[in-house]
């Protein structure tokens, strides 16, 4: 019954693998950057064993290359760099670590982590800052591109609140309900309401008129 239990979670090659971090990143003029460290964890209720492949082997050196993680734990890697030159300057290198069952040969899941060795730490950041000041510089050249085009269309009212605001001015001269000595027909004349109405929208217009 546990092995059916278990079953889904073992297919070959399926099981996630969790490692941090999923870069490596070596600096040439920053010794302390020459050696990392990958965590392994195991969230399973079974114990996994790892081991750990590299696509150029000659160029590092891995503590404990192989192992095994019990269950709901982490285990440590460390991987040092041995051959720290400027011809590897920005070359991609891959690990690759396959885990398994402590009882079973083939791998359950494998997960892989690049490596590259940079010249300067410095270099690199001031290459990101650069990049940012780039980003910013075309945001703002964007912006000030679209900016004479909203002046003009914010530059004054448009005819359709002209329109309205002339509406509202001519209802609110016209004759009420009830005015019997007017020469305006009957039909324009409007109830109290209705210029009330056309007094509040007259209010909205003018104050958007001078917003603008």
């Amino acid at each position: 019954m546990h092995q059916q239990k278990r079953q889904p979670e073992l297919v070959e090659g399926n099981l996630p693998v969790f490692v941090f971090p999923t870069e490596l990143i070596f600096y040439a003029d920053d010794q302390s950057t020459h050696k990392q460290v990958l965590t392994l964890y195991n969230p399973y209720e079974f114990a996994l064993k790892f081991k750990v492949l590299c696509t150029t082997p000659n160029k590092y050196v891995v503590a404990d290359s192989a192992g095994a993680v019990k269950p709901q734990c982490c285990v440590d890697i460390v991987i040092r760099h041995r051959d720290v030159q400027s011809c590897h300057y920005g070359v991609k290198d891959k690990f690759r670590l396959q885990v398994s069952e402590q009882s079973q040969r083939k791998a359950l899941g494998r997960k892989e982590v690049v490596a590259i060795l940079l010249p300067s730490a410095k270099e690199q950041k001031e290459e990101e800052e650069k990049r940012i000041k780039e980003h910013l510089t075309e945001s703002l050249f964007f912006e000030q591109s679209f900016q004479p085009e909203n002046r003009v269309v914010s530059s004054g009212p448009s005819l359709l609140t002209i329109f309205l605001g002339a509406v509202c001015i001519g209802a609110l001269m016209l004759p009420t309900l009830g005015d019997m000595e007017s020469l305006v027909p009957v039909c324009l004349h409007l109830s109290v309401n209705q210029k009330l109405v056309a007094a509040y929208i007259l209010g909205l217009i003018t104050m958007a008129i001078l917003r603008t």
